[in-house]
């Protein structure tokens, strides 16, 4: 596969309020950023870049040759959207007279990389240009919207209007298979990055229309027993070296 125009951008911030430490803590002993790093490596990408005001992801990147990328602090706080850093770092990315074709975005808290899947996006991408993107989709029936709850005034409420959805009874499955987006595999064309506000909410990186890659589950970390599912995963997909 030739992936000269084919960049990866791995982003994570020192600082997080929901888990700290989410994007270097020991997941079956590596740093959690480093499998991103190390995705990048086996898909053969020449040109990582690494996004982040963390000492300690910078200094991992280091190792695998990856261009750092200083993050401002008005991007490393809590309310910082996930968007701006994207474009801030594309717009790095340019000023090194470089443009990708297409960009691997990699989550420093999301280990659960699947290589063949990461394959599969960039070929879809490659083969059909109407495609702004390819993003990994887990099917969580579990947590479909039929389901979702707010409370309100110290009672359970419905989260949206259950006539919006046609069938609705207490089987998880019954409203139709529901996938969410986990952001383990994010392939996105450069052109996304030029016009980021077009791109569909809530991941406005995704672009206009975007490729579904079907994975087994997966998450980017904020809570601490998403580690524990990650590390099951990753005992049985991930080659260590």
């Amino acid at each position: 596969m030739n992936t000269e125009n084919i960049f990866a951008l791995l982003i994570g911030k020192k600082n997080s309020t929901g888990f700290p430490g989410k994007n270097v803590m020991d997941i079956n002993g590596l740093p959690s950023c480093e499998y991103g790093f190390q995705a990048a490596k086996r898909l053969q990408i020449n040109e990582i870049f690494v996004s982040t005001d963390c000492p300690i992801i910078a200094k991992i990147g280091k190792k695998y040759s990856a261009h750092h990328i200083e993050r401002p602090q008005n991007l490393a706080t809590p309310d910082a959207l996930t968007e701006d850093v994207l474009t801030h770092a594309y717009q790095e990315i340019i000023k090194l007279n470089k443009k990708p074709d297409i960009i691997v975005l990699l989550f420093a808290n999301n280990p659960a990389i699947s290589i063949s899947l990461v394959e599969k996006g960039i070929k879809k991408l490659l083969e059909d240009e109407s495609y702004d993107s390819a993003f990994s989709v887990s099917k969580y029936n579990m947590f479909s919207p039929t389901r979702a709850r707010k409370l309100l005034d110290e009672q359970i409420h419905s989260f949206i209007p259950l006539d919006l959805i046609g069938n609705v009874n207490s089987i998880r499955s019954s409203q139709g298979d529901v996938y969410f987006c986990d952001l383990s595999v994010q392939v996105i064309r450069g052109k996304v990055f030029e016009n980021m506000s077009e791109g569909m909410q809530p991941f406005q990186w995704m672009g206009k229309k975007s490729y579904p890659l079907k994975n087994s589950y997966g998450f980017d970390i904020d809570e601490e027993w998403q580690k524990t599912a990650i590390e099951v995963w990753l005992k049985k997909n991930w080659k260590y070296e």
